[in-house]
């Protein structure tokens, strides 16, 4: 049984989409669309995490936040909405939210920000990459620590210092979320924004090395850092 998903959203044609899209995932996705049909839902489906639009008719996000927060404390809440003013974003935290995502986001973005959550939360580990004489396994890669290798079936590249060491932060968090000043203040001792710059040069690198493998992405969440997804 997959990871059960409580999702309000009013917007049919979007909210179909995203149940489509999970459950294509392996997410068992429960959709409603009225805010006043949400509580009663929890006693049977009793989900793992909310998705939670905040303009709903009958009764709003902030509002379904707010009880579901103090029903069950530990049960993590994202809040979806087209709103963008700092004090919407304010409110959604202040209603129990652990997270916040501006419409239209993309799919991508959305499935990582779960996956953070829900390891932050202790109901997902993400796997510690697997390391057998210096060699980590990448899907279909193998990445050679000690000689800044790739290696991809009979293709190897050789990875420059700074291109390894990227790597390999990424490979120790993968499925979690990494944030680009942690990132830049381990390859570089600073974050400021030469080095950023050159960050963003690395990681698109990175995404070219690996692209025979779309089970590997390295995923951008913009204004936090990064996500790589290792199937």
């Amino acid at each position: 049984m997959g990871t059960k998903v409580l999702y309000v959203e009013d917007e049919l044609f979007l909210g179909k989409i995203v149940q489509e899209s999970l459950e294509s995932r392996g997410f068992e996705v429960q959709m409603i669309s009225d805010g006043a049909e949400v509580m009663k839902v929890f006693t049977n489906f009793q989900p793992d995490i909310c998705l939670l639009d905040v303009m709903l008719p009958n009764r709003d996000g902030y509002e379904l936040g707010l009880e579901i927060r103090a029903l069950f404390p530990s049960l993590p809440i994202i809040f979806l909405t087209a709103k963008t003013q700092t004090e919407d974003v304010l409110k959604g935290f202040n209603s129990g939210g652990n997270d916040y995502i501006r419409k239209p986001f993309s799919m991508e973005e959305l499935i990582a920000r779960i996956h953070n959550i829900l390891n932050l939360s202790g109901q997902a580990i993400a796997e510690p990459p697997v390391e057998q004489n210096g060699v980590i396994a990448l899907g279909q890669y193998q990445f050679d620590l000690r000689k800044y290798e790739l290696r991809f079936q009979a293709q190897v590249r050789k990875l420059s210092h700074r291109e390894a060491e990227l790597l390999k932060i990424l490979a120790d968090h993968r499925n979690l979320t990494v944030e680009r000043k942690d990132i830049m203040l381990q390859i570089w001792g600073d974050d400021s924004f030469f080095n950023s710059r050159n960050l963003d040069v690395y990681i698109t690198r990175l995404r070219d090395y690996l692209r025979e493998d779309d089970r590997v992405q390295i995923i951008t969440l913009k204004g936090v850092g990064y996500q790589f997804i290792v199937d």
